[in-house]
């Protein structure tokens, strides 16, 4: 396996990293829902090639909970930022349904000129991606949709990138739903959080608890074609968080459970590339990889570092925070 390696430790402002984009100049953006610590709320941070960290700006906050809770970032063509603001992510009553996706416009200098709720009301608003005039999220849990055999129900939305204030009911009635996930896994609930495009055009979404990657196609009026499991080997992948494609095509996924980065083949061939034990990432291991991304010639992983259970290889929240590479030669 490739042994993985420190690229920085983030400020203190930051408790708990998560999605990865790469802005216009070239700079790595971070989004920080910093779920840690409840009197931290959310921001976001560049970071240049060298590994110098600024924060950027902090997100906008909920009005009724005063906190933000941004984990899934994108840009869009004109460089304005989309955040899954994840309210609901601890799942304490008072900010249960209160989830929002927020198009932000900011400059440079972090200043936000507007700020716009796309959705409201989301249970767990997790994945973005942004494709044509089209934005795609993954929301990891639809809570009020029941089914017999008690098993939980996710999906993925899409919006356009002009709607603003969709009431969202978080049940399969939502016109905005494209595709729609059970987790088999009676151990690990939690469903689709992984999300990305190949160069076809065609999605792929992980629906984490079952360790499964599945290929979304489309019809050309936009429909989806088909929705099925393109990958999954439970020895090699665990768990499906964040996603991200090299040039060629291989798809590398975070296993959050695990402590470990999985990378899968265009032929659908999973293989596990790295793996550390409970660590606290300020050593380089992977402390519980929230998302890879294919940057400046390397995979440079955010280290979630909070969540802990029977199947979670980690065991405690450590500060600082980090992220860490692995070499792609």
């Amino acid at each position: 396996m490739i042994e993985s390696k420190l690229f920085c430790v983030l400020p203190d402002y930051v408790c708990t990293p998560d999605g990865m984009a790469v802005d216009k100049e070239g700079n790595l953006v971070l989004s920080c829902p910093n779920f840690a610590e409840d009197s931290m709320s959310g921001c976001v941070v560049k970071i240049d090639k060298q590994g110098n960290v600024k924060k950027w700006f902090d997100v906008p906050v909920h009005p009724e909970t005063g906190v933000a809770r941004n984990m899934g970032i994108a840009f869009d063509h004109d460089w304005n930022i989309y955040l899954c603001d994840n309210q609901g992510w601890c799942e304490k009553e008072e900010v249960l349904f209160k989830g929002r996706l927020l198009k932000v416009t900011v400059d440079d200098n972090g200043v936000i000129s507007n700020t716009t709720v796309v959705a409201n009301h989301m249970e767990h608003p997790n994945g973005i991606r942004i494709r044509g005039n089209y934005m795609y999220v993954t929301q990891s849990y639809l809570h009020p949709e029941k089914r017999e055999d008690g098993k939980l129900v996710s999906c993925v939305y899409r919006f356009a990138l002009d709607d603003h204030d969709i009431e969202v009911t978080n049940t399969l009635a939502d016109e905005n739903i494209i595709a729609s996930f059970v987790t088999q896994n009676p151990d690990c609930q939690y469903g689709a959080d992984g999300i990305v495009f190949d160069q076809e055009g065609n999605l792929f979404v992980g629906n984490f608890g079952d360790g499964a990657v599945y290929k979304i196609t489309f019809n050309e009026d936009g429909s989806v074609k088909e929705n099925k499991i393109f990958a999954q080997n439970p020895a090699e992948l665990q768990s499906t968080d964040g996603m991200f494609f090299d040039e060629a095509g291989n798809l590398y996924v975070a296993d959050f459970s695990a402590n470990a980065i999985g990378k899968i083949t265009p032929d659908g061939k999973v293989e596990r590339i790295a793996q550390s034990p409970d660590c606290t990432g300020v050593d380089g291991g992977l402390d519980q990889p929230g998302e890879p991304i294919v940057w400046d010639g390397r995979i440079i992983a955010s280290c979630f570092d909070l969540v802990t259970g029977p199947d979670k290889v980690n065991l405690k929240h450590e500060m600082p925070a980090t992220l860490v590479e692995i070499s792609l030669a």
